[in-house]
C-alpha cells in the first residue's frame, strides 16, 4: 500500500516537471526577436578643410644672454645684486676698488695740464718768430724750430687728452655693469676675489626670458615631401597669416597657451643626422619657459582642402599590411576596400586614395561585418532600435 502511494506521488511530480520544463521553453521561444540583417554603424566619407602639422622636438633658448666679465683687473669689493634677480642694462652689479685707477686718472689729468702749459708757452714763442722772421729779426731757421715745436706741444697736448680718457675708462670699468635687461643666475665669485680684465671665467650670466625661441630639428627628407606637397597643389599655405603659426606642448604634455611663430630654417644640412634646425619665437610674459626646456612644437604645414578623413577604429591591416576599411555597398552588402593612408591627424587618418565622397564605411558592428554579408546601416553612434518584444522581457522576468 504504501509502496503504491510512493509510486503515485513520483509519477506526479515527473509531470509537473515537465510541464513546468515545457512552459518555460515555451515563453523563451516567445521572448526570441526574429531575425534579420544586422545593424552596423557607418560614417559617410566627405572631403573637408583640414589644416595639416607637423611635431617635432627641440629646447627652449634665451632670446638675449650675456655673459657679464670684468674689463679691468682688480680686487672686488662689493656685489651689488640679489642672485636671481630682474636686473636693468646699465645696473652695477659688481665695484671693483678704484683706488689704483683714481691715481691713474688723476696723474693724467696733471699730464694733461702740464702739456696745456707748455703748448702756451710755445705757441706765444711760435707767433712772436712768424712776426720778427718777416723783419729779418730772426732766421728762418729758428722760425722753423719754433713752428715745429707748436705742433709738437699740440701732439703732446692730444696724446695727454686721450691719457685721460683712457684713465677715465678704466675707472668707469671699476664698476661692471649688465650689458642687457634680463634675469641674472647665480655669481660665481664673492667679495674680495682677484679678476682680470677679459677673464675666461664670466662672473654671472644675464637671459632675457619675456621673449624665448624655439629651436627644433626636422629631417631634410620631411622638409622635401612638404615642398613637394606645397608645389602640387595638395597643400596650400594660410594666407590669413604671413608667418607659420607654431603651437608648443610642455614636458608634462600640458599645452602652452601662446602661439609662437616661425621665423628661419637652417640653409645647411646637419650630415651627421639628416636634419635642419628651425627656430621659431614665442613671448614668455609669465616666464612659463626656461632656458634649455625640452618642449614638443606643432608648427602648420598647410592647409588641405579636400582632405578625406576616417577614423582610426575602421582601418585594420590586410596580411599583405594595406589599410583596410568595410564599406556598405549600394546593395546594402559589406564590401572590403584597400586605401591608401598618409599620415594620422588626430584620430583620423588622412586618405590619398581608394575612397570617394559618399562612401560608407563602417566603424561599429564589424564583428557581424563579413564581407558579402548584407546589413542595415545606420549613422554610427546613433541608438540601436529595440527588436520586437523586447521591452515586455523584463516585465515577463519579473513575472
Amino acid at each position: 500500500m504504501k509502496q503504491t502511494s510512493y509510486v503515485r506521488l513520483m509519477t506526479a511530480a515527473i509531470v509537473v516537471a515537465v510541464g513546468l520544463m515545457t512552459t518555460a521553453c515555451g515563453k523563451k521561444q516567445a521572448a526570441m526577436p526574429p531575425s534579420g540583417p544586422p545593424e552596423v554603424g557607418v560614417i559617410t566619407v566627405q572631403p573637408q578643410r583640414v589644416a595639416l602639422t607637423t611635431e617635432l622636438s627641440g629646447r627652449t633658448a634665451p632670446h638675449l644672454i650675456a655673459e657679464v666679465r670684468p674689463q679691468v683687473g682688480g680686487i672686488i669689493k662689493k656685489r651689488l645684486f640679489t642672485e636671481g634677480s630682474d636686473v636693468k642694462a646699465g645696473q652695477v652689479l659688481y665695484q671693483i676698488d678704484p683706488a689704483s685707477y683714481e691715481a691713474a686718472h688723476a696723474s693724467a689729468r696733471a699730464s694733461q695740464a702740464r702739456a696745456e702749459a707748455t703748448l702756451g708757452m710755445v705757441r706765444l714763442k711760435a707767433e712772436r718768430y712768424q712776426d720778427l722772421v718777416k723783419i729779418k729779426a730772426v732766421s728762418q731757421q729758428d722760425n722753423d724750430d719754433a713752428q715745429a715745436a707748436l705742433k709738437q706741444a699740440e701732439a703732446d697736448l692730444a696724446a695727454a687728452k686721450a691719457a685721460v680718457e683712457t684713465a677715465r675708462i678704466n675707472l668707469a670699468y671699476t664698476k661692471i655693469t649688465a650689458p642687457i635687461s634680463g634675469r641674472i643666475g647665480r655669481s660665481s665669485i664673492t667679495d674680495g676675489a682677484l679678476v682680470t680684465a677679459n677673464q675666461a671665467t664670466a662672473l654671472a650670466t644675464i637671459q632675457k626670458l619675456d621673449t624665448m625661441y624655439v629651436d627644433v630639428t626636422q629631417s631634410s627628407a620631411e622638409l622635401l615631401r612638404l615642398k613637394q606637397t606645397l608645389a602640387s597643389g595638395v597643400l596650400k599655405k594660410d594666407t590669413a597669416t604671413a608667418q607659420a603659426r607654431v603651437k608648443l606642448v610642455l614636458e608634462d604634455g600640458s599645452p602652452y597657451p601662446l602661439t609662437g611663430t616661425l621665423k628661419f630654417s637652417e640653409v645647411t644640412v646637419d650630415q651627421s643626422t639628416g636634419s635642419i634646425t628651425l627656430r621659431a619665437v614665442f613671448p614668455n610674459p609669465k616666464q612659463v619657459l626656461l632656458p634649455g626646456m625640452f618642449v614638443r612644437a606643432v608648427l602648420e604645414e598647410g592647409v588641405n582642402e579636400q582632405a578625406m578623413l576616417v577614423p582610426q577604429r575602421g582601418v585594420t591591416r590586410n596580411p599583405k599590411g594595406d589599410a583596410v576599411v568595410m564599406m556598405v555597398s549600394a546593395e546594402e552588402k559589406v564590401e572590403p576596400r584597400v586605401i591608401q593612408v598618409v599620415r594620422t591627424v588626430g584620430e583620423n587618418w588622412l586618405v590619398s586614395g581608394g575612397l570617394k565622397p559618399g562612401d560608407r564605411v563602417i566603424l561599429e558592428g564589424l564583428q557581424k561585418a563579413r564581407p558579402g554579408t548584407p546589413v542595415k546601416a545606420v549613422p554610427f553612434g546613433a541608438k540601436p532600435a529595440a527588436a520586437p518584444g523586447q521591452q515586455q522581457q523584463p516585465a515577463a522576468a519579473k513575472k
